[in-house]
Order: structure tokens, then sequence, then C-alpha cells
């Protein structure tokens, strides 16, 4: 497969950007559904970096681009290796076959993406 090189990156800009629309109109809702999110990714048993490669599992099997784009740049913040998420991305194909490998595929080259990028911020590129 091949994928444009800021794939990712603006896909998630886009869905941010529409995303602010439905702040506008539906504040409760979007504060509840970020609530929501902050409470799921909190440290607690689980530590962020484990439940965010879970939240990106979960995008692959339910083939969800904005899902796969927010928690593959979440989980490079986080400090997740390539090999955590590949390892991760291993027992999601395990269990949703070959769609779950297509978009494997995909994971692996947001979170190759939003490396790239965060290596350039902090000048390493």
């Amino acid at each position: 497969m091949a994928f444009a090189p800021d794939k990712y990156r603006d896909l998630t800009q886009s869905v941010s950007a529409q995303l602010a629309t439905l702040r506008t109109s539906t504040p409760e809702v979007m504060k509840g559904f970020n609530d929501l999110g902050r409470a799921a990714t909190a440290p607690g048993a689980l530590d962020g970096k484990t439940k965010e490669l879970i939240a990106l599992a979960l995008g692959v099997a339910a083939r969800c681009d904005p899902c796969i784009g927010f928690h593959a740049k979440a989980l490079v913040k986080l400090g997740a290796t390539r090999q955590e998420v590949d390892e991760m991305l291993g027992v999601t194909t395990y269990m949703g076959g070959g769609p779950s490998l297509m978009y494997a595929a995909s994971a692996a080259a947001a979170f190759d993406e939003f490396s790239r990028v965060a290596a350039a911020a902090a000048g390493k590129a």
C-alpha cells in the first residue's frame, strides 16, 4: 500500500476542524465525550500507553481512519515504540483477520508519520 506522506496528520487536522462545529452546536455532548476520553485513558491499573494501544487496536478493528490517526499520534507522544505498536497490531490482526491486517498497515503508517513529525519538531530528523 502506498500512503500519502502526511495522510494522517492532514486527516486528524481536518477532523479536528470539523469537530469544532459540533463543539459549538452540541457543547454538552462534546464535553461529555471529552470527559469520558480523559477518564478512560487516565493511568490506573493500566498505564496511559497501554490504554492508548488498546484504543488504537479498537480503531483498527472498527476500520476508523481518524481513530487510527488520533491514537497513533497519542502513542508517539506517550513514547511508544514501533515494536510495541507492531506487537499490538499482530494481536489485532489475529483477532480481526484480513480486514484488520489492512488497517494494521494503515496504523503502522500513521505511527511512522507522527514519529517523523515528532522527530522533526525535536530536531532529530
